[in-house]
């Protein structure tokens, strides 16, 4: 594994000899605008393995994505190869069917501490609820970035992390709408702890994703994937562009149906994915 095999993956070609705020935002951006958040082995009969040079080989060298178990573990390397303080988390993502958290933990984000202040650093949510930049560990204050606000709040050592909603204009629909008016506009991502993690407290997490037949991501194929204005995502046969902000307050959706011919193309052209085995998606 090579760190300028990584920079190279994800387009950065600047200077990284300060471990500092300004860097690691830049190398986030590129990494969240490079690589996929997606789970497509799972719909072309790859098992996902989680160790480090595997996950390293697929995303760096294929040329792949990867989920959050994936993703977030790559960038934990890199931070750690250019001398971060960082450490991995465990999260539990909110379920707005059932509007509860999860009962076990079924996320992996970072936290870096820079001069005394810590961030959460977390490549690996995706789609819309995906942070730009890091976020300070701090209870209470709205972050706005270009995606939205985001806000952590802390009760009693659990940290709870969500997002101001934005509306949407659909060309096709003649009127603005939220997905979900009647529960307001701020949706829970996830809550965690401080309580340091190291990867094979996911070993299971990784395992159990991959057979249980009534989790979101045995359901459907996902692959999105954070751009300059907003996102590109595919969620089986739905290819959506997003454009943050595009009038006041309200993202430009536009969603489209593919064909199988126009999955595999919109894959390469938007994503940058060559599958080797056939997705079904």
């Amino acid at each position: 594994m090579n760190i300028q095999e990584y920079f190279t993956r994800i387009s950065y070609n600047e200077s990284h000899k300060d471990a500092d705020l300004q860097t690691l935002t830049v190398i986030f951006q590129h990494h969240i605008q490079a690589i996929p958040f997606e789970n497509l082995s799972m719909h072309c009969g790859e098992t996902i393995e989680l160790d480090l040079q595997s996950t390293y080989n697929k995303i760096v060298r294929k040329k792949r994505g990867g989920w959050c178990l994936e993703s977030n573990h790559l960038l934990f390397w890199a931070l750690q190869e250019l001398g971060y303080d960082v450490c991995i988390l465990g999260g539990n993502s909110y379920k707005p069917a059932e509007r509860a958290y999860t009962a076990e933990m079924n996320h992996i984000l970072l936290k870096v501490v820079i001069k005394g202040n810590s961030y959460i650093v977390d490549a690996g949510f995706g789609g819309a609820y995906q942070a730009w930049q890091p976020l300070m560990l701090i209870s209470g204050k709205d972050q706005p970035q270009i995606p939205g606000i985001f806000r952590f709040t802390e009760d009693n050592g659990t940290w709870y992390f969500e997002k101001v909603k934005r509306k949407h204009y659909i060309p096709e629909q003649s009127v603005p709408f939220t997905d979900t008016p009647e529960l307001g506009n701020i949706r829970k991502i996830y809550t965690f702890t401080l309580e340091p993690r190291h990867i094979n407290d996911f070993q299971e997490l990784n395992t159990y994703l991959q057979v249980s037949p009534e989790n979101i991501l045995q359901k459907k194929s996902i692959c999105s994937l954070q751009t300059t204005e907003g996102l590109y995502a595919l969620v089986g046969w739905t290819f959506t562009k997003v454009k943050y902000n595009y009038m006041e307050d309200v993202d430009l959706v536009q969603i489209t149906t593919l064909t199988d011919e126009e999955v595999e193309k919109t894959l390469k052209d938007k994503f940058n994915i060559v599958l080797e085995n056939k997705l079904v998606p």
